[in-house]
């Protein structure tokens, strides 16, 4: 093993750790979280049922985002469909023909998709960032993180679509250090620049990813805004520590 294949494999486990560790800690975090007061946002659901389907048009839609602002939902949705396709397109090098998703994985129209879904990630990413740019009143509001965030995506972006079209990497023998790490069964790492340079931002991104704004993938099945019934004249609303109180008064 080169010193290159080691330094990665072991950056790897470390990214993902901090990854899964971050995230599980965040999602404890927010459910633990109390929500005192009934704040759905109106037009809500009256049943459970409708706050799952509500939720699902967010997460499939953006809903909200489409009702308030087209251009940014435009932008917002064409790069999350692009990375959903690039994300099944990678699939691939991380299971063998065995899996039960490699039928689904391997089909023609979802690795000629995901090839190309990389142009349209860097179009949605170029427009949210334009938006931030100039757009006056997002521009006051962006912070450093915002701009530095969008750039580190675009630089995975262009990396992986230079390893298509500029520079073609060993893909062969990248599945083999991928399934060496997940197996425990290190290989080398195929000797390529743009490679280099999309795993360094990868494992960057899935570093911060608990500590940055990119949390909000998570975040929108706990938001009280949209994960409530809107039923506040029907029954009265305690959050579990308020219920523990009431309790305690009652009792006196």
């Amino acid at each position: 093993m080169s010193f290159l294949s080691t330094a990665y494999a072991l950056l790897f486990y470390v990214a993902t750790l901090i990854l899964f560790a971050g995230l599980t800690m965040r999602i404890i975090k927010y459910a633990r979280t109390p929500a005192p007061l009934k704040i759905p946002t109106m037009p809500a659901p009256l049943t459970k049922a409708g706050v799952a389907l509500r939720i699902g048009r967010e997460v499939v839609f953006f809903q909200s985002l489409f009702r308030s602002q087209k251009w940014t939902w435009l932008f917002g949705w064409m790069f999350h469909l692009a990375l959903l396709l690039a994300f099944f397109r990678h699939l691939r090098y991380s299971m063998s023909p065995d899996n039960i998703l490699w039928p689904l994985v391997s089909l023609e129209v979802v690795q000629t998709f995901g090839k190309y879904a990389g142009f349209a990630m860097v179009a949605g990413l170029l427009g949210l960032l334009a938006r931030r740019i100039f757009v006056d009143r997002v521009r006051y509001v962006s912070a450093p993180s915002d701009y530095l965030m969008l750039l580190l995506l675009l630089g995975i972006a262009f990396s992986g679509l230079s390893m298509s079209f500029v520079a073609h990497t060993d893909i062969v023998q990248l599945k083999a250090f991928v399934m060496g790490l997940i197996y425990f069964d290190w290989q080398e790492l195929p000797a390529s620049a743009p490679l280099i340079i999309h795993l360094t931002l990868v494992a960057l991104l899935m570093i911060i990813f608990p500590i940055s704004k990119l949390l909000h993938a998570p975040g929108i099945f706990f938001s009280p805004t949209r994960n409530q019934v809107d039923d506040a004249r029907e029954r009265r609303h305690l959050a579990p520590w308020a219920a523990a109180l009431d309790s305690t008064r009652g009792n006196r």
